[in-house]
């Protein structure tokens, strides 16, 4: 649920069959969020189509190199044992470090990264960020588990009392409630014995998402009220355009705002003790996520330097306690495609993303305080020259 980054773009990693390419736009300003409003580049891109193009294809990394290559949703170190050219795409034949020998398989290019520090950090942020997707499931089946165990609970009370209204039942009805239940439990037991067999037999690797699970794969969409996509436009052009940036910390940060947030509903008399702790958990995945992301997905490349000072700053402050409001925004744009890879069954996906709905309501209600554009001050020339 983790590079340099390129301007108006950010970097995201491989998320099994979902990879944006660093040269993709991300400007989470007009094409991404479906707004008429189309702003203009103010960069050149970072790349261009000539006559080498039309050349023989050659290889990027050689025979024996050691690499780092993406598997499932996660980074993994690797070695190219060979090379070969198919339907004019740069395949790699790759053997993972420490694996058996019958994971060895071709991959393209855009699977395989230089075995470099810069690339080696990027996989250990990229594995703790799968941990915290973890950590935030299980923090969200048990929240969804206490509810159903009250509902179920509620349930059979009502029974109960629906049962002693009633007239006491017939001693042959209930010899034939007994032997009903007998043969229910003797069926149930039976198919346990059997689904006990089935896991036994099989044991597939839990990292490894299966092709059925891929393509099966449910898309999360969080839907952005159409004023919060036009700050985020407004955003793009400040930071893009007119060379501004956040001032930092900034004067609500994401740690108080959800904070604020979450006084709020515990003071609404109409929240559940369940409900509560279910948002609490949803907010405190909310930050795990982004103090995990927000250096190599949530920054335009202009914001980096000042990113770099705010580290030396500030060197024990998590994100959440330095950054802001539209930068958790910016968050929400990502956050879909990367929950549908949390494995979470319907019931919880549901309940999360009420909770984040209802979180994009308090944001838009606070609009005005928490994405002023007195939140951003011009860069400095001396910050220019660090570019």
């Amino acid at each position: 649920i983790l590079a340099p980054l390129h301007t108006a773009r950010w970097w995201c990693p491989v998320v099994r069959g979902v990879r944006l390419d660093p040269r993709e736009e991300v400007d989470v300003s007009a094409s991404q969020l479906g707004l008429v409003r189309i702003m203009p580049q103010t960069e050149k891109p970072s790349f261009s189509i000539t006559a080498q193009e039309t050349s023989p294809i050659k290889f990027k990394y050689s025979e024996g190199e050691k690499v780092l290559c993406f598997h499932g949703p996660l980074i993994y170190e690797a070695k190219c044992l060979r090379t070969m050219v198919r339907e004019k795409i740069a395949k790699y034949f790759v053997h993972y470090a420490g694996w058996n020998k019958n994971w060895d398989e071709w991959v393209p290019e855009s699977r395989i990264l230089r075995y470099t520090d810069q690339n080696i950090q990027k996989q250990k942020e990229l594995l703790k960020a799968y941990e915290a997707q973890m950590k935030s499931k299980k923090a969200l089946k048990a929240a969804s588990r206490k509810l159903k165990d009250k509902e179920s609970k509620a349930e059979k009370d009502k029974e109960k009392d629906s049962d002693s209204r009633s007239s006491t039942p017939s001693v042959d009805k209930s010899i034939k409630q007994k032997n009903t239940s007998n043969t229910s439990a003797t069926s149930s037991m039976a198919t346990q014995e059997s689904d006990v067999k089935v896991r036994k037999k099989i044991k597939p690797d839990p990292t490894i998402e299966s092709e059925e699970q891929y393509l099966t794969k449910v898309e999360i969409k969080i839907k952005l009220p159409e004023e919060l996509k036009c700050y985020l436009v407004d955003d793009w052009i400040n930071i893009g355009k007119n060379k501004k940036l956040s001032i930092l910390p900034a004067r609500n940060t994401v740690d108080q705002i959800l904070g604020s947030y979450l006084t709020q509903k515990k003071s609404s008399k109409s929240i559940t003790a369940e409900k509560g702790s279910a948002i609490v958990e949803v907010c405190s995945g909310i930050k795990e996520y982004f103090n995990v992301l927000l250096a190599t997905q949530l920054l335009y490349k202009f914001e980096r330097p000042q990113y770099a000072e705010i580290l030396q700053q500030h060197p024990n402050l998590p994100p959440c306690e330095i950054y802001g409001g539209i930068h958790l925004l910016r968050l929400f744009v990502k956050l879909g495609p990367m929950l549908a890879y949390t494995a979470l069954d319907e019931k919880c996906i549901q309940l999360l993303l009420s909770c984040v709905q209802d979180v994009l309501k308090y944001l838009l209600k606070n609009s005005s305080v928490f994405f002023s554009s007195d939140n951003y001050s011009t860069a400095p020339p001396e910050y220019l020259r660090k570019l």
